[in-house]
């Protein structure tokens, strides 16, 4: 029996011991030549990052440098948060033949959805993007499980914030076959009474959900602003916010009185409803196609040029007015020669030819886009505490939003993606 006790004691010594092995995070430590915080728009200079497990322990110019620690040198870099992209589609990659063919999204299965989503997932992360928001078009909530898979490490990618299925009046952004009603499910919830729409948010909440992406104005009938704040309200019930997808003026001034997160795209839309927008607090994610990003769509070279321009216009409207604006790109298509994160950053573009300038862009890219997505506390910004969503490049971005390009070094969670290898 003592023999016996002596066993179980040793055995759950042993246990106790691998626990605190375990607890012991590894402490990484950066070494910052250039240190932007894009919330002020400022930079220090020869500042020490001390990474412990995920998270950030200390940032400062005399901070000690904990024994045994990995030591990364980026003393000849910018470093600064890992950047957002706000409106995305990880589980669509459309091919340039079939690009204004809805048959090409709802033939794709839900396996072949979570093959693109894991590829694109890993190239928005290598790009410098460790957040994402998936706004939907993911087929049968696959996007929901390429989060769970990242966040259980099974697969490399940023963080996730989904949409799961769309919501939207009947037809959602397609106009159906009489003959074939069903081809808009699952990749949309059509939801046109308040039990239908109160069903929709319920269940996207259900099937994990994170945000709840609405289309406004597809059809001939819209949203109206009491819809709206009823979805908006839904959504608060379960701590979810609602992303508008707004392609009309009428669309958008519904959107921006409801009260929703954010309007998604609303390139029609006026100064008047821009202020209206700024007033409620609902941030733009204006997806600013360039005409070159615009062509890809594959209508014509003329729709580049037309539809790039009213982006344009709206862009420079927005910015004059003064709306919050988050960095959002909608890029659902493949383009060759680029991954899914060197195309997300070509929309760059739009803004400089905009005149907007970089250290607001940066701006949209980091601390607007944390506060909208709700993840400022964890996110966004080099700090004690947050999450080491870090990245550098060997330009300044706030000077030339360009050099964003050339992200030479990506760290998620602590974890380092891709760069230069630790010394001791």
């Amino acid at each position: 029996m003592k023999l016996k006790n002596l066993t179980r004691t040793l055995t759950a010594l042993a246990a106790v011991a691998l626990c605190c092995a375990a607890a012991r995070a590894q402490v990484t430590v950066i070494k910052a030549g250039r240190l932007v915080d894009p919330e002020t728009g400022t930079v220090a200079v020869n500042q020490t990052v001390v990474v412990e497990g995920r998270r950030i322990k200390a940032v400062g110019a005399n901070v000690t440098l904990p024994a045994g620690a990995s030591v990364i040198d980026l003393s000849a870099y910018t470093v600064l948060p890992g950047l957002f992209d706000a409106h995305t589609h990880l589980c669509q990659s459309t091919l340039p033949e079939d690009r204004r063919n809805f048959n090409d999204d709802i033939a794709a299965t839900g396996a072949y959805r979570a093959i693109l989503g894991t590829v694109n997932a890993r190239e928005m992360l290598e790009a410098g993007f460790t957040t994402v928001r998936d706004v939907g078009n993911a087929g049968n909530y696959v996007d929901s499980d390429l989060r769970r898979a990242i966040e259980r490490g099974v697969i490399v990618g940023p963080t996730m914030i989904n949409a799961g299925r769309i919501i939207g009046p009947y037809g959602g952004q397609y106009h159906l076959q009489p003959e074939r009603r069903e081809l808009g499910s699952p990749e949309y919830f059509f939801a046109d009474t308040r039990d239908e729409m109160r069903k929709a948010v319920r269940e996207n909440v259900h099937f994990g959900a994170k945000v709840i992406k609405i289309v406004v104005d597809d059809q001939p009938y819209v949203y109206s602003v009491e819809d709206i704040k009823f979805i908006v309200e839904e959504a608060k019930a379960a701590g979810l916010r609602v992303a508008a997808h707004c392609m009309t003026e009428r669309g958008a001034r519904n959107a921006a009185e409801a009260g929703v997160a954010s309007i998604e795209h609303g390139y029609r839309m006026s100064d008047e409803t821009l202020e209206v927008a700024k007033r409620n607090g609902v941030v733009l994610v204006g997806t600013d196609f360039t005409e070159q990003t615009a062509s890809y769509l594959g209508v014509s070279p003329e729709f580049g040029k037309v539809f790039h321009a009213t982006f344009l216009d709206r862009l420079k409207r927005a910015y004059r007015v003064g709306v919050t604006m988050a960095y959002g790109t909608d890029s659902f298509f493949y383009v060759r020669g680029e991954t899914r994160g060197t195309l997300a950053l070509t929309y760059l573009d739009s803004y400089i030819e905009a005149g907007v300038p970089a250290p607001y862009v940066l701006k949209m890219m980091t601390t607007n886009a944390a506060r909208l997505l709700g993840v400022d506390g964890a996110r966004g910004a080099i700090r004690p505490g947050l999450y080491a969503d870090i990245v550098a490049t060997p330009g300044d971005p706030l000077a030339d939003i360009t050099a964003l390009r050339r992200v030479a070094f990506v760290m998620k969670e602590g974890k380092v993606v891709r760069g230069v290898a630790s010394s001791q």
